[in-house]
């Protein structure tokens, strides 16, 4: 206020043509500064420069091994997952000595799976008795097989040998040969045994048994082969027919097959004869019925003669009537037993021996029937005791198998050391599928199945892990040099290179964002440091080119407009001028101008209403090649 005052005063004292005076020079003053403002309002100004310019990417990560042990959960817990009971510390240095005494690095909950192995092996127990009972079943159906069918066997031979003692062997040989049945026990067996040989093999070349079922199956090969059926074919049933050849098939149930034929079809009177009849009871009796003819005939012949000299001393007087009357009784005796004797031979001829030879043959075709059913019978029955064996057998494989995998889960619950190394907990998202729910690594924290618990990494060889942005991705290359700096250890700083570049896209997180495409590259950390340790922040600067005396400017102020893009150059802040310019390679802050800028332009780092490069604007702008984008690296 005082000084306000002292100024009026001062003013009043003055003459008017100076306060005039003042007035206007006051006004051309703020004239002058309202056009140079007006003229540079639009953005502060950049001297353009001409140098050298290090094109670089610079980019963060976190520093890891390069080669390191992953100790991840494998033990199988469904979806809930399985909680960690024990954990050794992070940052735990694993020794020699503790990998030589498997020190326990994890113990992860096990309670459920021992009650499933209690359940198992209960199971188990189950699966191994019917085992031993199927087993011990199929060997005695073995057993039974070959009791059966030397029975039948031996039926049937007993048969054929009554047949061939009542008519005789070569009688019986005809008779045989005319059926075809001379050698049927023998046919049968080759026909079935050959077919079932090779099945034979396999079902006791796969068994190991003992000594007794051993001998036993080689009794039955040799004497019952076709006993044995394809062991490879368990869909077989009682319905062996499949089993069979087509002949044992055809000759039992074939009407018109000489086992099927009847008996009574051979004409057994042709063999009546002692000429054609061999050495049997048929021609014994024949034998006895002519020896007691003839003995009854030659009887009769005397009686007949006896009572001729009888009539004639009778007709002299010579004898008395009684004596007549007895050699009359003796003679008619004589004579009966002449015709007796005749009945009985012609009987035995026309019936009995008939009767007798078919009924014998009839029982010997049928014993070689009976003993073609105990062959089916048994195929039938040794099918069904091997498909209930293998069934056992393989159940008890199953119920074995899932044992021993409960068992191999319990040890994985405990996991031991296997090398030496630093101990690093295992972080949400280092595999390669990220579980929003999944917690940190500790006791108590649930973790899932295939998820890192603990990593070992190998600390003589560093790396770091970065996502380049596809703006620059063309410009990495493996092997290009790299500086690294740990912001734990801002003043040290490391050097490194490129040893490794992702071909596709990151797809990890690319449900959060699908716009965002970055690259996955490793830096290989040169050296070995002790003091760098994982999980380290670090930031890399990638070193793409080094150009040399070129134009460059700040990369805001190259703007996109119209298609093409240009810079506002001004001159002494009066006035801002619209130029095209070539741009060349660019940084994070700079970017080369090959044409449009020269040395010493003064380029305004803030054009009005600009677009400025790599912004959503300027995305929807024609594209140029080499455009500048915001984000990547720093010189």
């Amino acid at each position: 206020m005082a000084m306000h005052n002292r100024l009026l005063e001062f003013l009043k004292k003055q003459p008017r043509w100076r306060i005039a005076v003042a007035v206007l020079a006051l006004g051309a003053t703020v004239f002058i500064w309202s056009r140079r403002t007006t003229a540079t309002n639009e953005g502060a100004v950049f001297v353009a420069r001409r140098g050298p310019l290090q094109i670089t990417v610079l980019e963060g990560g976190s520093m890891q091994a390069v080669d390191s042990q992953e100790l991840k959960c494998e033990v199988r817990v469904g979806y809930q997952g399985t909680k960690i009971l024990k954990i050794v510390e992070e940052g735990y240095q694993v020794t020699d000595d503790d990998v030589r005494t498997n020190k326990v690095l994890v113990e992860l909950d096990s309670s459920e799976l021992q009650k499933a192995l209690v359940q198992q092996e209960i199971q188990f127990q189950s699966a191994s008795a019917s085992l031993a009972d199927a087993q011990q079943g199929y060997d005695i159906q073995l057993n039974q097989n070959l009791s059966d069918i030397l029975a039948a066997e031996q039926k049937a031979r007993f048969a054929r040998m009554d047949f061939e003692k009542f008519l005789g062997s070569k009688a019986a040989e005809d008779v045989m040969h005319e059926l075809g049945l001379e050698d049927a026990i023998t046919r049968i067996r080759q026909q079935q045994g050959t077919t079932n040989r090779a099945s034979t093999e396999s079902i006791y070349g796969a068994q190991a048994d003992s000594a007794e079922t051993s001998a036993l199956k080689k009794t039955l090969q040799e004497r019952a082969p076709s006993l044995l059926t394809d062991t490879d074919t368990p869909q077989l049933t009682l319905s062996t027919n499949a089993a069979l050849p087509s002949a044992a098939l055809s000759s039992a149930i074939d009407p018109a097959s000489p086992m099927a034929r009847r008996a009574s079809y051979i004409d057994f009177s042709k063999y009546a004869d002692l000429e054609v009849l061999g050495d049997g009871e048929a021609k014994q009796k024949i034998r006895k019925f002519h020896d007691d003819l003839q003995v009854a005939q030659k009887e009769m012949g005397q009686a007949q003669a006896t009572l001729e000299g009888t009539r004639r001393l009778y007709a002299k007087q010579f004898v008395t009537r009684t004596d007549l009357q007895r050699d009359e009784i003796a003679f008619e005796n004589a004579r009966l037993k002449v015709q007796t004797a005749e009945t009985g031979r012609n009987l035995f001829q026309r019936y009995e021996f008939l009767k007798t030879s078919e009924e014998t043959l009839s029982k010997y075709s049928e014993a070689v029937r009976e003993l073609d059913r105990a062959r089916k019978a048994a195929v039938a029955k040794l099918a069904q005791a091997d498909a209930k064996l293998k069934s056992a057998t393989a159940q008890y494989n199953v119920q074995l198998r899932q044992r021993k995998d409960i068992e191999e889960q319990m040890e994985k619950c405990v996991i031991r050391a296997t090398k030496p190394g630093l101990v690093v907990y295992g972080r949400a998202g280092d595999d390669m599928v990220y579980y929003g729910n999944e917690e940190r690594i500790r006791e108590g924290a649930t973790v899932r199945e295939r998820q890192t618990i603990l990593t070992i990494p190998d600390m003589s060889s560093m790396s770091v892990r970065v996502k380049i942005h596809e703006t620059y991705i063309k410009k990495v290359k493996k092997g290009q040099r790299v500086k690294l700096t740990v912001d734990a250890f801002a003043d040290k700083e490391l050097q490194g290179e490129v040893m490794k570049v992702g071909l596709l896209p990151d797809s990890q997180n690319r449900w959060m964002n699908p716009d965002l495409k970055v690259y996955l590259t490793t830096i290989a950390v040169s050296g070995t440091n002790d003091w760098v340790k994982p999980g380290m922040t670090a930031k890399v600067e990638i070193f793409i080119e080094q150009l040399t005396n070129v134009v460059y400017v700040p990369i805001q102020s190259v703007v996109f407009e119209e298609g093409k893009y240009v810079c506002y150059i001004t001159r002494n802040g009066l006035k801002a001028d619209r130029r095209e310019v070539e741009i060349g390679p660019f940084n994070e802050e700079f970017i080369e101008v090959k044409q449009g800028v020269a040395e010493g332009d003064q380029v305004l780092l803030r054009p009005a209403k600009s677009l400025v490069p790599g912004s959503v604007e300027a995305e929807k702008a024609p594209a140029a090649s080499d455009a500048p984008k915001n984000g990547g690296a720093k010189s």
